[in-house]
């Protein structure tokens, strides 16, 4: 009997641990990918799955930012810098809520690198209470693109990151905006898996790579149904 007791005290202190639900991020980690120089900004959607309201503070700024890269956490219009403005940073959630305006922007900084952060928000009456938002970047120097293929009517760099897991880069230059190119993905055996047409009002074609098994992979410029040039794409 005593046994018994013991064991339903027990529960009854650990229940409401798990009965419960915390806020929960339902984006995607948020990944930064491009030149040197560049901003982006990710969306962070967040949703308080319990029955209470709850208030959260950042915490701390966890992961390798670099001194020229800079972070900013914006919650409608108004964005904060992290390294400098903690106490600043609060998201009330109503019980239920689903929060859609929280944003990270990043800027990519100066030098050619790649690396990850952490940032971990904090119930504020409730320290264990905590959500974190991973972000992860890989900066890229065109100046370093020694490959880079010239051609009369379009030239073109190397898909960068390479290797990729969910998107690639590939920036290029019309000289010839009547000429029609595209690039063309095939397996390692010569199945063609994706095809993209290059647009002559941009400069960065951006795939898709995420559906990919891993291996190797071989793009190649085509202009005006021409194979100009094939290169390797390693996917993870």
């Amino acid at each position: 009997m005593k046994s018994f007791l013991l064991i339903l005290a027990c529960t009854l202190l650990l229940f409401p641990l798990y009965s419960e639900a915390q806020v929960r991020v339902l984006s995607e980690r948020g990944e930064f990918i491009g030149k040197i120089g560049a901003t982006q900004r990710k969306s962070i959607i967040i949703q308080n799955e319990s029955n209470a309201k709850k208030d959260y503070i950042l915490r701390f700024l966890r992961g390798n930012v670099g001194t020229s890269q800079k972070v900013k956490i914006c919650v409608g219009d108004q964005c904060y810098d992290p390294t400098k403005e903690l106490s600043k940073i609060k998201i009330s959630l109503k019980p239920g809520e689903l929060v859609t305006d929280l944003y990270l922007e990043f800027d990519l900084g100066i030098i050619e690198t790649k690396g990850n952060f952490e940032l971990h928000f904090a119930n504020t009456e409730n320290n264990k209470d905590i959500f974190i938002v991973e972000s992860v970047y890989n900066v890229s120097n065109p100046e370093n693109n020694l490959d880079k293929t010239n051609h009369k009517d379009i030239a073109i760099g190397d898909v960068y990151p390479n290797p990729s897991n969910r998107v690639a880069h590939l920036d290029y230059e019309y000289k010839n905006k009547n000429a029609l190119a595209k690039i063309s993905i095939n397996s390692f055996i010569g199945n063609p898996v994706a095809e993209y047409k290059l647009d002559p009002s941009q400069s960065t074609l951006v795939m898709n790579i995420e559906g990919l098994r891993p291996g190797v992979y071989f793009y190649t410029l085509f202009v005006e149904n021409k194979n100009i040039v094939t290169k390797k794409l390693v996917v993870e």
